[in-house]
């Protein structure tokens, strides 16, 4: 009789244990959270990293990284989820994608699920050149994360060779001919075996064009996302410095340079002189085989860079349990001390001026100061190219570039014909 109450004492606990386990599972808020890489490898075993801390000391929240591909291949899938009822929670895209996705009405004003006084005062921790494509309309849809500039990288080695200063990069365009001139190297057949200056056009040339422009003091678009100016006199100007640097100066591969084998062209000594993201500093800190060189890129009427990279985004098709812990995942993963960390390990701009004041970042740069030179260059910084249908616009735009850099059309009328079919897509949001 003992055995048969002992064992139904037993049943009864179980069953209550049972229950209360899976009251337990049922209240917790699961996020599914898009994170644009194409591949396994470093970056997913940190962010990996980054979800299981979050996860022990936010129980009550479960986050699924869904690594999803490019950046365009992310907000392609986003969109597509959001549209057949399947959206994630939050995902990192681009922040150029705010518009887009505001336009979708796919997404959610941080400001209207900030909750906390931490969450309410995030938007105001990160470096006003980030926030420039990271708000719209008085409120912030996007929270920065894995934000970069374009930067200039040299090889020492070729620099000393060439009888240059390998401390002191190019400050001008005029300095990038001479020194791309003195770089430049041919075998005795004539043919080029290290070019003296390498900035890539396929993927989203535009970008590293907006550089150029800036640098030659126009803006390629108005704030608000509704005007381009591709057939500015001077965003002409800046076209043709580009594609003389190899159809006249010969001192630039011919065509399209690729924008993913760069970094590699740079190590095996093809080119002296790279323009890559700051993303890119570990990659090329870690392989490079000589000593090298990272700057501010040069300036003409003055210095510049667009910012890049992606912001946190939560989506509007969250339960409100599901915002509130979004909300509580990218406040978490923006601390001074995450972001420092983040720089790091990967080489991006650490987001925010309190995280340069972490001891372990003051450690990094103390050890390696040229990963200061892209927070540097953010007070010359222009908000990367945003407008509404973004990526028919900038598609627009890759195109005219394109055609010039390979030689199938000129400059002036390449731009005039993105310009009018711009002009032509923005119409109805003006």
């Amino acid at each position: 009789m003992f055995r048969t109450v002992t064992g139904t004492l037993a049943a009864a606990l179980l069953a209550s244990t049972m229950v209360a386990g899976s009251a337990f599972a049922a209240d917790k808020t699961t996020l599914d959270f898009y994170y644009p890489v194409a591949v396994g490898g470093p970056i997913t075993k940190i962010i990996d990293g980054y979800v299981a801390a979050f996860e022990a000391e936010h129980p009550e929240i479960d986050v699924n990284p869904i690594y999803s591909g490019s950046y365009q291949d992310t907000v392609t899938k986003a969109l597509t989820a959001f549209k057949g009822g399947d959206a994630p929670e939050v995902a990192v895209m681009l922040s150029t994608d705010m518009y887009t996705l505001i336009d979708e009405g796919a997404i959610v004003a941080f400001d209207d699920i900030a909750a906390t006084d931490d969450q309410k005062a995030l938007p105001s921790k990160f470096y006003p050149a980030f926030m420039a494509n990271s708000q719209a309309g008085g409120k912030t849809w996007g929270i920065p994360f894995q934000r970069s500039t374009i930067v200039a990288y040299w090889n020492k080695e070729a620099f000393r060779e060439a009888g240059l200063d390998p401390e002191k990069g190019p400050d001008s365009w005029d300095e990038y001919v001479a020194m791309g001139h003195k770089l430049t190297r041919t075998d005795a057949s004539g043919n080029v075996i290290r070019w003296g200056v390498q900035i890539p056009s396929s993927g989203f040339p535009y970008w590293l064009f907006q550089a150029l422009t800036t640098q030659n003091d126009v803006e390629l678009a108005s704030d608000d996302g509704t005007v381009t100016h591709y057939d500015d006199p001077k965003v002409v100007e800046a076209l043709t410095f580009w594609r003389d640097l190899s159809a006249k100066e010969k001192i630039h591969a011919p065509g399209i340079v690729e924008w993913g084998t760069t970094p590699r062209d740079f190590f095996e000594g093809k080119a002296a002189m790279i323009w890559t993201t700051t993303g890119n500093l570990t990659n090329i800190r870690k392989n490079a085989p000589f000593e090298f060189g990272v700057g501010m890129l040069p300036a003409k009427a003055r210095r510049g860079s667009p910012t890049g990279g992606g912001n946190f985004y939560v989506f509007s098709s969250a339960t409100d349990a599901q915002k509130a812990a979004a909300a509580t995942f990218v406040t978490w993963m923006s601390t001074p001390e995450r972001a420092a960390q983040w720089g790091i390990d990967t080489g991006y701009v650490a987001v925010r001026p309190d995280a340069w004041q972490t001891p372990a970042m003051q450690d990094y740069v103390k050890g390696f100061p040229a990963a200061a030179v892209a927070r540097d260059q953010l007070d010359y910084a222009v908000a990367e190219l945003s407008t509404h249908e973004n990526q028919r616009v900038t598609t627009a735009l890759n195109n005219a570039l394109q055609a010039v850099l390979t030689g199938a059309a000129e400059p002036k009328p390449a731009l005039e014909a993105a310009q009018a079919e711009a002009t032509r897509i923005l119409r109805p949001y003006r």
